[in-house]
């Protein structure tokens, strides 16, 4: 008669020889986007929250940028990436420049690396003018962005920032995926705990 011990030693000895193929490591582990990206990018940032206006172009673009903005204090609104300037001015919609944390900030304007379509995410980069502040510090984040800078994966938004910055990288390199939250307390999600409570992003197709 075995006894407890033989019974457990037999179990294990089966089961070694039980264990599965490993799955093959060369296969992707998503599969591919089904959508256009654009509507991907869409569809992910909108169900945690975010805002995302589908532009055909630069004049779409910065009068729904125009309508948008126009709920603030043109005092509030702050800007600091340079290449934004002319097209900001010729739509008319006024902002001040960012020169750092200021008292009465209500909207931060800012270009990005990379949108990401699979995960709504946001690449954003010290090197933007704005620097490390303007996409975290002002309650609302407003993205600039055009159809060249969205990608499917992070693994490309990683890719696409090596080959543009090569050996010089940013200091900074941040993912932004909707507006911050926690649920920390009381298991109670609450937006706007560790940066913008609102993203809102205007993409030129």
């Amino acid at each position: 008669m075995s006894t407890a011990r033989e019974e457990i030693l037999g179990k294990l000895r089966q089961a070694k020889h039980q264990v599965p193929d490993a799955p093959e490591l060369n296969e992707p582990v998503f599969p591919p986007v089904a959508l256009p990206l654009e509507n991907a990018f869409k569809n992910q940032l909108e169900c945690i929250s975010g805002k995302v206006y589908l532009l055909n172009n630069e004049k779409e673009l910065f009068d729904a940028l125009k309508k948008s903005v126009s709920e603030f204090d043109p005092a509030t609104v702050f800007c600091d990436e340079t290449q934004l300037f002319p097209a900001l001015k010729d739509a008319g919609i006024d902002y001040q420049q960012y020169e750092g944390p200021q008292n009465h900030v209500e909207a931060g304007i800012t270009g990005c690396e990379f949108l990401v379509a699979r995960s709504g995410t946001v690449m954003v980069s010290s090197a933007q003018g704005g620097g490390r502040q303007l996409s975290v510090y002002p309650p609302v984040h407003i993205v600039i962005a055009r159809k060249n800078q969205l990608v499917e994966s992070l693994e490309e938004a990683y890719s696409g920032i090596l080959e543009k910055y090569n050996d010089n990288l940013p200091s900074q390199i941040a993912l932004i995926t909707g507006p911050s939250r926690t649920a920390d307390i009381e298991k109670t999600l609450v937006l706007g705990a560790h940066g913008p409570k609102e993203i809102r992003v205007f993409l030129q197709l």
